[in-house]
């Protein structure tokens, strides 16, 4: 399974973007030992994410799978609100983001990383 998006996923993420900010769901499966690493990544990776304008929105440990079938539980779940597709975009093409992600890739034996957007008429919250 992919853990890092590649070129065409992010050409397909920036032409559906329909303006306005963009909320990324991490559904995060940890490598052996890789826990210790991603938690290494995230911290260096803050400084890019306050850089571009995102903000976590919840970050935490998977806990009981109520409606999962076998596989589809996580050990962990990360929200991130972006300004823009392009806000997103351009801090992971900066090359000092470049520089760890390999910290991220090694960390991860699995990854869902879901652009999501506002359903209209539900109030920001």
């Amino acid at each position: 399974m992919a853990v890092d998006p590649r070129g065409e996923d992010l050409s397909r993420f920036l032409s559906e973007a329909p303006g306005g900010p963009v909320v990324m769901v991490n559904l995060l499966r940890f490598a052996p030992d890789g826990e210790a690493a991603y938690h290494e990544y995230s911290r260096r990776a803050a400084t890019f994410l306050r850089q571009y304008g995102g903000r976590v929105l919840y970050a935490g440990q998977g806990s009981t799978a109520l409606v999962a079938e076998a596989g589809q539980d996580w050990d962990a779940v990360l929200i991130v609100w972006y300004p823009s597709r392009d806000a997103f975009s351009r801090m992971v093409a900066d090359p000092g983001y470049l520089e760890i992600t390999p910290l991220r890739t090694r960390a991860l034996s699995a990854a869902v990383l879901q652009a999501t957007v506002p359903w209209p008429g539900f109030a920001d919250s």
